[in-house]
């Protein structure tokens, strides 16, 4: 697997750690009038955090496996939206959330971080990207990180500008 995604992967938790510190606590709950341009989900800062724990578990962890063990199975999409409604992520706790998802990753690196050519080149299909390898598979987690860091420095920026006055 290409070295440079799998360090991206392994920074990624304090990567996402760091860029939530970075809004101010009075906006981790806040939400813009308009999320007209973000770049990932329509999630608050901790809910970002929910949901990013939650895709690699029950996401990325199972698709991973079904990958690895079944013949070119079909990987199922997660709809996002009911599953923080039906969570609460609003009313999660930050650190325990990050503490979880380290967790999740350290599993997610494990499984990863030592694929055969063979594994990396099992096929499956991934409802609403379409045939893919597990390389694929891995690239899409951490272009998946990327849009959360994203999202949150999105958030940052429309938590700026709701202070300015015209």
């Amino acid at each position: 697997m290409n070295p440079t995604t799998l360090s991206a992967l392994a920074a990624f938790p304090s990567q996402l750690e760091a860029h939530y510190a970075a809004i101010p606590t009075a906006f981790r709950h806040w939400a813009p009038p308009s999320w007209e341009g973000v770049p990932s989900e329509a999630f608050t800062a901790i809910e970002q955090l929910c949901h990013v724990r939650d895709i690699e578990i029950e996401g990325y962890h199972v698709r991973f496996r079904r990958t690895l063990q079944e013949t070119h199975p079909t990987l199922a999409s997660i709809d996002s939206e009911p599953l923080a409604i039906a969570r609460a992520y609003g009313t999660a706790d930050a650190a325990k959330v990050l503490a979880d998802f380290r967790m999740a990753r350290v599993q997610t690196m494990e499984i990863i971080s030592s694929l055969s050519d063979a594994q990396l080149t099992r096929t499956a299909v991934f409802e609403g990207y379409g045939p893919l390898t597990m390389r694929s598979l891995i690239h899409y987690l951490c272009s998946h990180d990327q849009q959360h860091l994203a999202g949150l420095q999105w958030l940052a920026g429309k938590i700026d500008a709701s202070t300015v006055e015209l």
